[in-house]
């Protein structure tokens, strides 16, 4: 059996690769993948060539094993069928519909262990966006938002929009998104903002003080800018946080810490949701944070914010228009 991936060679070069398949080892089962969701920050800093060389790709998936450097599969969202299982996994694995955290592949072989089953109340089009949900609710549980804060988010894309999605929930006394793009501003005012402003306009963060006297509270990061840390420290009130969930690659930008930055005793929280904040690991584990995520899933139905679903066959095409063309596109599917 031939399996197709997607494989970044070079800077903004993307290649689709073919090989034999082998069949699956009697612990193993062989998965045919429906859709695989392209995660537009991490996947651009690499098809951008902005990651930094030698890095573990990801310590804690076996899929995703070894370091950054070129040829490289790359995704961790994908949802599929098991098609065939080895003599020591259990038969009602055959058939069903699995999540698995996996590059962008037409076919692979996992563990059951690395597979979840979808629940029968989740199309595999909204299950796509589990591994970016549950990014969503890393970053909120790392916030912390309190009942009648001021919150601001910088950056709509996938990420930002799921993480806006959920803190609509809270409530927040105010919830102001900014991005650069119409189409995710129109989509932050679906999820539930208060507002969302023009990240490019002059007076942005005017327009921001003006919807949150004395800043906000908390304020996300999720813009992949560095440029916008910046303004995000600038917007945040006395004693503040900022969550930053953003992963910059070597991309780096110059941060005006000599001004109120001390004396407003801001705080900057790093968040990443290969781990766990540690004051949570005494009651919450891996598997309770993906069960929310399914939760999540339940309640927002991101599936609308596909906005582009191709096949893997043009994996190029859909990279181009990530990089040259952003403002035309949320969420990129292949199907396969």
């Amino acid at each position: 059996m031939k399996c197709l991936s997607v494989e970044f060679t070079a800077p903004g070069q993307v290649s689709i690769s073919e090989d034999e398949l082998p069949d699956p080892a009697p612990t193993q089962a062989l998965v045919q993948t429906l859709f695989s969701a392209i995660s537009p920050g991490t996947e651009l800093l690499i098809y951008r060539g902005q990651f930094p060389e030698g890095l573990p790709v990801d310590e804690t998936l076996a899929s995703l094993a070894g370091e950054f450097h070129y040829p490289l599969r790359y995704g961790y969202s994908a949802v599929g069928r098991v098609i065939a299982a080895g003599a020591q996994v259990e038969p009602e694995w055959e058939g069903r519909l699995v999540f698995s955290f996996q590059p962008h592949t037409s076919h692979f072989l996992a563990a059951p262990q690395d597979l979840m089953a979808l629940h029968a109340d989740i199309s595999p089009e909204d299950a796509v966006f589990l591994a970016n949900m549950e990014t969503a609710v890393n970053l909120v549980m790392d916030g912390a938002p309190v009942i009648g804060e001021h919150v601001a988010v910088f950056g709509q894309g996938i990420v930002g929009l799921l993480t806006t999605a959920l803190l609509a929930q809270f409530p927040l006394s105010s919830l102001v998104a900014l991005d650069r793009y119409p189409l995710r501003r129109n989509a932050s005012l679906e999820a539930g903002v208060s507002a969302c402003l023009d990240a490019d306009a002059p007076d942005a963060l005017e327009q921001l003080c003006q919807l949150q006297p004395g800043g906000a509270d908390l304020v996300y990061e999720v813009s992949g800018s560095p440029k916008a840390l910046d303004r995000a420290i600038a917007a945040t009130a006395y004693s503040g946080r900022v969550v930053i969930g953003s992963w910059y690659g070597k991309k780096q930008a110059a941060l005006d810490l000599g001004g109120r930055f001390h004396r407003s005793r801001i705080r900057l929280v790093s968040s990443q949701v290969s781990s766990l904040a540690p004051e949570l690991s005494g009651r919450w584990t891996k598997a309770r944070r993906i069960e929310l995520a399914w939760d999540m899933l339940r309640r927002v139905r991101p599936k609308s914010l596909i906005t582009h679903r191709l096949p893997v066959s043009e994996a190029p095409k859909a990279y181009r228009l990530l990089d040259q063309t952003p403002e035309k596109a949320i969420q990129i599917v292949f199907k396969y």
